[in-house]
């Protein structure tokens, strides 16, 4: 029985293949979702506060910030809670704590962990850990979670950023200078001694974010200041990781300068293979808030998403680009949400070309925290994804500070298709008319159209959840007069299947 199918879309009329992104294709990595990790919450316990900065050693996940006590999965605030003062860690695994508690006297701002997996150092406005002097900056063995008593570095202020490659431990912040020496907000300490060491990039202005390159020969550094040893190196640079010389670097020229009316910053930096991404987050109405994406080797730009929101985390995991921030308007991006549709705090751009991508679980921001943005943090592998901030919920149900998702098969199913519409005709034919649906970890859908337990109907279509839905149309022919025939559709993301209810028409 031969089948037509026709769309007619809710609106100005759309070819369906051009709602297909260009990019990466949108078929599931692994079934269910189409990213590298699916829009479903996993089990992991709550903060009471913000946390600022998360970083990943083996099965462990460390977590800082304004926090001081830790409590269960689905608990209110004030319920099942347990001591942690600003740091903690949690088994990546089961979302559970471990048994690392150490003690501070102020907050954590930075962590970063050594690539062999030994050492983490978390840094901040502390000054005591476990009641010993420690200034703003202190290292744990992860092994046994105990504070490395003779890893003293003094900073004189607090430590924003920090980043080890190698044998050096790379520090960012607001400090004038680090063991009494002349370092001005940005400096470096060999990664097992703890001795200050020559690299002097001297930033004229803060600095929120470091990484390394993946193969250890750049430093990026990202903040409000304007020049790097003098000369302009506005907002982004890349650095020797010896000497702190600032390379040529065309891609920061995408950040604008700043004006009377406008100001923008990095606000986190991320690494991958030959590619470093930046995000940014602007004062005033309309400033650039988005992520770029660069050569490592070469300094080029190769592509600019400018969706306003500050963006305050990044993470990139394979061919996508995790985004935490307060996204209000991705109308420069393709298919993207205008102003007026909410904020989308949690998003995911294609690595290769900066499009928005398929997942967009969601979380608030807390009105009492001293941010207000939601995600603040990002850590992941290619097999999980970590997100802390100042939030109080997390896809609708509760879940303070932190969050995991992971890519665990099922991801979040379609929605529940409506009924159809059924239009008969003398002629034998069916007119079945269906509205799309959406998956917040998906965007390409296949919907089946059943006549009874015949499918006259198999299409693809992709949607994303802020557009308007659209009908499409099947046809259904050589049908007997007088008889009476029932329809659903079912939508499948590649493992999950949500079928919507039966109707029936008589054919006149």
């Amino acid at each position: 029985m031969k089948k037509l199918v026709v769309a007619l879309v809710t609106g100005a009329a759309v070819v369906a293949a051009a709602l297909i992104p260009s990019g990466p294709p949108v078929e599931a990595a692994t079934p269910g979702f189409a990213s590298a990790v699916s829009a479903i919450k996993q089990s992991s316990w709550q903060t009471n506060n913000s946390v600022n900065a998360l970083a990943i050693a083996g099965n462990t996940v460390y977590a800082g910030g304004l926090f001081t006590r830790i409590r269960q999965p689905g608990k209110v605030a004030g319920q099942g809670e347990t001591v942690r003062t600003y740091i903690a860690a949690f088994d990546r695994t089961t979302g559970a704590p471990t048994s690392f508690a150490p003690t501070l006297n102020g907050p954590v701002y930075s962590i970063a962990t050594s690539p062999d997996g030994k050492w983490v150092v978390i840094g901040g406005d502390f000054t005591t850990v476990n009641g010993i002097r420690r200034s703003k900056i202190a290292m744990f063995s992860v092994a046994t979670g105990k504070l490395v008593a003779a890893w003293d570095p003094v900073v004189a202020a607090r430590v924003k950023a920090l980043a080890i490659s190698g044998s050096s431990v790379y520090i960012g912040g607001a400090f004038r200078a680090i063991d009494g020496t002349t370092r001005n907000r940005l400096g470096a300490v060999r990664l097992l001694q703890g001795d200050l060491l020559p690299w002097n990039p001297n930033a004229n202005n803060d600095v929120y974010a470091l990484d390394v390159s993946d193969n250890g020969t750049r430093v990026f550094a990202g903040g409000p200041f304007s020049t790097i040893n003098g000369a302009s190196h506005y907002s982004l640079a890349m650095l020797n990781t010896t000497t702190g010389a600032a390379y040529d670097f065309p891609a920061a020229a995408a950040i604008p300068k700043p004006t009377v009316t406008c100001t923008t910053r990095v606000k986190d930096i991320d690494t991958l293979g030959d590619k470093v991404f930046v995000s940014n987050g602007g004062d005033g109405k309309g400033c650039y808030d988005g992520v770029l994406a660069a050569q490592v080797s070469t300094g080029k730009l190769l592509w600019k998403n400018n969706c306003l929101g500050a963006t305050e985390a990044i993470k990139a995991i394979g061919n996508w680009v995790y985004k935490g921030s307060h996204a209000h308007d991705c109308s420069s991006s393709p298919n993207g949400f205008g102003d007026g549709t909410g904020t989308h705090y949690l998003l995911v751009e294609s690595a290769i070309d900066g499009n928005l991508g398929p997942w967009y679980p969601s979380t608030d921001a807390n009105p009492k925290s001293t941010t207000k943005v939601g995600p603040l943090a990002m850590a992941g592998t290619d097999t999980d994804l970590w997100v802390g901030g100042d939030f109080l919920h997390v896809n609708g149900t509760v879940q303070q500070g932190i969050t995991r998702f992971t890519n665990a098969p099922g991801g979040a199913a379609p929605g529940v298709p409506k009924a159809p519409t059924l239009t008969a005709t003398s002629a034998g034919r069916v007119y079945v008319k269906y509205n799309d649906v959406y998956d917040v970890d998906n965007l390409s859908l296949t919907y089946n159209v059943f006549r009874g337990s015949l499918s006259i109907g198999s299409n693809k279509y992709v949607s994303y959840y802020w557009q308007p839905r659209k009908s499409y149309q099947v046809m259904d022919r050589g049908l007997k007069r007088g008889s009476t025939y029932t329809y659903h559709v079912e939508v499948h993301d590649g493992r999950n299947i949500k079928k919507g209810p039966a109707v029936s028409v008589k054919i006149p």
